[in-house]
């Protein structure tokens, strides 16, 4: 959600929140529930990822040169993303040879640190759910 959407949410939430509160209620009206607001976190963009991925991963993985997957076919990514984050980091980190093409350790980009290697894995998982 856009940070634009997101203040505007909570905007609307609280003018809900406000028009349910009166100023004194009658003596013979029954309770009445209190509105809750809701605070709803932003979500972080994950920024580190996008631009490692820009940088580096997208130069096989948006082709889909030697069998990488593209972000957003589900059909790639589905079976990847089963086998669980940890072994898509240590696929990605280490780099693997399997039967539908290679990845290289990092990208082949030694210089990336296993975070960024990791935000890259989650931008694009993020992308392919």
């Amino acid at each position: 959600m856009s940070k634009y959407g997101l203040g505007l949410l909570l905007l609307c939430s609280a003018a809900l929140v406000a028009c349910g509160k009166s100023e004194a209620p009658a003596a013979t009206a029954e309770p009445t529930a209190k509105p809750v607001a809701v605070a709803v976190a932003p979500v972080a963009e994950n920024t580190v990822g996008k631009s490692v991925f820009g940088k580096v991963c997208a130069m096989c993985h948006a082709s889909g040169a030697a069998g990488a997957p593209k972000p957003g076919s589900k059909d790639e990514w589905v079976p990847r993303i089963a086998q669980g984050h940890e072994v898509l980091y240590k696929h990605a980190i280490e780099g693997f040879n399997g039967a539908k093409g290679a990845m290289p350790a990092r990208g082949g980009s030694p210089g990336l640190k296993d975070d960024e290697v990791k935000a890259a894995v989650d931008y694009m998982v993020s992308l392919s759910k």
